[in-house]
């Protein structure tokens, strides 16, 4: 008895040890990397941004053939330019939008010999891989920069979507301006849409409306920052250094640098060691910065940021750490604690200081 309870429980370990799957290494040289891009790549921003840690890995390594599709609908569109990426030999597919979550575990079901990696999901696969960063971090370091350079204490925010990534963003970019000022409010424009540019030009103008002299962004292309530059009021952009949009007004901007996790991956799948990973970087490693200063920003600004950069770098704090207040009073973070990544990942409420409620 006490043996065939050994065995069992050896049997367990194995088990539960024992990847289910194991992928050879692949030669640079057999490799085919595809992305499917839910943007062009021309629009200044998300996509481009993804585009341009593509070409990372081809720098990276030499003889690894890409491939990409641009502005695939989050759809079952989706899953025929999967097909189409295996159908040409791609052994590792990038997936660079929310939205693709469900359509990659359809064609990762179909597809067991095939790599995944999607970007901003939360469900895996043996071959299925999640990989996004910790923007939030630098969305409070160029809150900073917002609330220090308003005047009227009124700050704009176009936001895409009321899930939990733009949430999030929100949030920390109110919590970073509301550290710099406290008397800071935060107006928010919903656009329900990743990508339209009249919409976000047309949101931009009526926060300035509003009396926003500073405005940020959770959208794609440079129409915010066009608006800014049209009007004279400031702004922060987002996922590239949108500074050309706005020559004269734009402070600096949240940055992607995809690149570090993409060549990571590539990385992995040639030497035989990829596996389906849940990845969340964030400064520290490099996959999120800010762009550089506009020609306005104080020095005093800059060493502030600098100063709060170091603390989340270093590991002493972080931004979600409390007390933190939602923007109807009630306590969300005590004093001492801090939000767990699933709180993060599930976020559904907005901070104090920012204006308004969630749609629904």
């Amino acid at each position: 008895m006490k043996r065939s309870v050994l065995i069992a429980a050896l049997l367990m370990v194995a088990l539960f040890c024992t990847p289910l799957m194991a992928f050879e290494a692949i030669p640079a040289d057999k490799l085919k990397v595809a992305w499917l891009y839910n943007g062009p790549i021309g629009d200044g921003g998300w996509t481009y941004m993804h585009d341009q840690g593509r070409l990372d890995v081809e720098k990276a390594f030499p003889g690894v053939t890409t491939m990409y599709v641009e502005s695939v609908p989050e759809g079952p569109d989706s899953v025929r330019a999967m097909e189409n990426f295996i159908r040409n030999g791609a052994k590792l597919i990038f997936a660079t939008s929310f939205g693709y979550m469900d359509y990659v575990q359809e064609a990762a079901g179909r597809h067991p010999d095939t790599m995944f990696m999607h970007c901003s999901g939360f469900k895996r696969a043996d071959n299925v891989g999640v990989y996004f960063g910790r923007m939030y971090q630098s969305r409070y370091l160029t809150g900073l920069v917002a609330g220090s350079m308003t005047k009227k204490n009124v700050i704009g925010f176009v936001a895409a979507h009321p899930i939990p990534e733009v949430i999030r963003a929100l949030n920390a970019f109110a919590l970073g301006a509301r550290h710099a000022n406290p008397n800071v409010k935060i107006k928010v424009v919903w656009l329900f849409s990743w990508i339209d540019p009249g919409k976000e030009k047309e949101a931009a103008k009526a926060l300035i409306d509003a009396g926003a002299d500073v405005l940020g962004m959770h959208a794609n292309t440079g129409a915010v920052p066009q608006a800014a530059e049209e009007a004279g009021v400031y702004v922060i952009g987002y996922n590239n250094d949108m500074s050309k949009y706005a020559p004269t007004k734009h402070l600096t901007a949240p940055v992607w640098n995809w690149g570090v996790v993409y060549k990571y991956t590539v990385g992995k799948v040639i030497d035989g060691t990829w596996e389906p990973e849940d990845i969340w970087w964030g400064l520290k490693e490099g996959m999120v910065d800010i762009a550089p200063y506009g020609k306005d920003v104080p020095e005093s600004v800059k060493e502030l940021v600098e100063s709060e950069r170091q603390r989340i770098v270093s590991g002493e704090w972080d931004v979600f750490e409390g007390p933190i207040k939602d923007n109807q009073g009630k306590i969300r973070v005590e004093k001492g604690q801090k939000l767990t990544d699933q709180d993060l990942l599930s976020m559904n409420w907005l901070v104090e200081g920012v204006e308004g409620e969630l749609p629904k």
